[in-house]
């Protein structure tokens, strides 16, 4: 982004429509950031390309339990978007839906250097620091590419669960390794009939006690095996699965499919910014500071050393990042704001 600012008069804003803080994204992170500005007493807007808050745990796994929130040993991720709504809008934040932010450009208004936002929806923002946090809009499901497959999708083939219900005593096949597809072969035993996992290889990318408790299940596991076929007319009725060792082929009898492959992350109109990125994430120092100055982001959709796309280092780089935004705002303030139980009500 290059540092040429309009001025006041280029722009019909008025200092109503000035916000401290826009974070793009309503996700978790997002609306952890959101309440945490409110404790800071920041005036903040959040703008998400979905039409409801939530991001990933409302669109993509409602009925799915999380487990890495600290003081919750386990809590369905509806449930944790729900409280997660309700505490960002403890302080009233300014909340738009449906809409994508195409473009951004540096403004000078009153002697600072701030931000128009230009949406979607035809409208305008103006903000003196913009969060970036992780947003589903952001990404797409990896898919497979065999014959016939698109065919059954959405109806017996799955890349999310919005319903569990749909399994309820059925044959479900889960394709992947990571904490997704382990997550799901635990917590849909209850509601299938039968639950069977394959993995193209013998290590997982997921939590330990996930991994063991999976192979204590009654979840049929099998290893080395990669989807080759699947089979069936107007419903799905069976696939065909290779183990890519021997090259053994093996049909099972399945109802459903839930393809857990991982989601391919887009920047979109984020690419065009300016922002330094590597490996498909923007690079931020230990601040959450971009290389831009008055940007910042949070979440998955960062990196810097020692990074771990978790929620619960995401809710610490928000409050580092909002806290940060805080003195680049107002150079009087403290970056630590005191403990939060010493704050005022």
């Amino acid at each position: 982004m290059k540092e040429s600012y309009a001025t006041a008069e280029d722009t019909e804003m008025e200092l109503n429509d000035l916000y401290d803080i826009t974070i793009l994204g309503g996700g978790p992170v997002g609306l952890f950031a959101s309440f945490y500005a409110g404790l800071r007493h920041m005036k903040t807007k959040i703008i998400d390309a979905l039409p409801e808050l939530g991001g990933q745990l409302t669109a993509l796994y409602p009925e799915k339990y999380i487990y890495d929130v600290a003081g919750l040993p386990k809590v369905m991720a509806k449930d944790l978007a729900k409280n997660l709504i309700g505490q960002a809008q403890h302080h009233h934040p300014t909340i738009c839906l449906d809409e994508r932010i195409e473009a951004l450009r540096p403004v000078e208004f009153e002697g600072r250097h701030i931000l128009r936002l230009a949406g979607s929806r035809g409208s305008d923002h103006y903000t003196k620091a913009l969060l970036l946090t992780v947003g589903i809009g952001a990404f797409a499901p990896r898919t497979l590419e065999l014959d016939g497959i698109e065919k059954f999708e959405q109806r017996f083939v799955h890349y999310f669960v919005k319903d569990r219900s749909i399994f309820q005593d059925k044959k479900i096949l889960i394709v992947g390794g990571g904490d997704s597809a382990v997550d799901w072969a635990l917590n849909l035993q209850d509601t299938a009939k039968k639950v069977m996992l394959i993995h193209r290889r013998d290590e997982f990318r997921a939590h330990e006690e996930s991994v063991e408790a999976l192979m204590d299940s009654d979840a049929e596991v099998k290893l080395w095996c990669e989807l080759d076929e699947v089979h069936g007319n107007n419903v799905l009725e069976a696939v065909t699965v290779r183990n890519n060792r021997t090259n053994e082929r093996e049909t099972l009898h399945v109802d459903h499919l839930l393809l857990n492959l991982g989601f391919m992350a887009s920047l979109g109109p984020l690419k065009n910014w300016g922002l330094e990125i590597e490996k498909g994430d923007i690079k931020v120092t230990s601040k959450m500071e971009t290389n831009i100055e008055c940007i910042y982001a949070a979440g998955d959709i960062v990196t810097f050393p020692g990074k771990l796309k978790l929620l619960a280092t995401g809710f610490g780089e928000a409050a580092i990042a909002v806290n940060n935004i805080k003195t680049y705002i107002d150079p009087n303030a403290r970056a630590f704001p005191g403990h939060s139980s010493e704050m005022k009500k």
